[in-house]
């Protein structure tokens, strides 16, 4: 082989390398934090998604006691959506060993209830998916739950999409 046609061989197959990390760098899926979204599917309209972004404090929960009845409990909470889809939450009961039984066992571990993942708002069913990727009880990670909610002005009051989860949150920004 000429030396000549060996250097174009080389040349071609640098412009080649070149136009495929070009291509590598403008799909979606190598831009870092849209991998979920493409797997997942995207949000309709993302003003949906806006109006959950920031960090919301738990201004109060409700959750059905031993005997049935829906009380408040005694805790705190802090809540983080970001823009590109992430979300974050963390709940402390103050007194766990008074609400033993009443909090959620499938989402509360030692009077504590914390995960993180994505999300998708449904605008028009007023609903959102969490998709969990790491969480406190370790039952959680790869699960979808979904919930239902209502946004009034700088509150957010969140509730299970199931109709046998009775518990109730309410969030206002900070």
């Amino acid at each position: 082989m000429k030396k000549s046609t060996w250097n174009e061989g080389v040349q071609g197959m640098r412009k080649l390398l070149s136009l495929a990390a070009l291509f590598v760098l403008l799909t979606p899926s190598a831009i870092p934090g849209t991998v979920t979204s493409a797997r997942r599917g995207s949000n309709p309209d993302p003003a949906a998604r806006d109006q959950f972004v920031g960090a919301w404090r738990l201004a109060w929960l409700e959750e059905p006691s031993a005997d049935g009845k829906v009380q408040r409990v005694d805790c705190t909470g802090l809540l983080v959506y970001t823009r590109d889809g992430h979300v974050a939450v963390q709940v402390m009961y103050r007194n766990p060993q008074e609400n033993n039984g009443v909090a959620p066992a499938q989402y509360v571990q030692g009077g504590y209830e914390a995960f993180f993942g994505t999300y998708e708002v449904g605008e028009r069913a007023h609903d959102f998916t969490f998709h969990v990727e790491g969480a406190l009880v370790r039952s959680l990670v790869g699960k979808d739950m979904k919930r239902v909610y209502e946004i009034s002005g700088n509150q957010l009051i969140v509730k299970s999409a199931d109709p046998n989860e009775r518990w109730r949150a309410s969030w206002e920004r900070y």
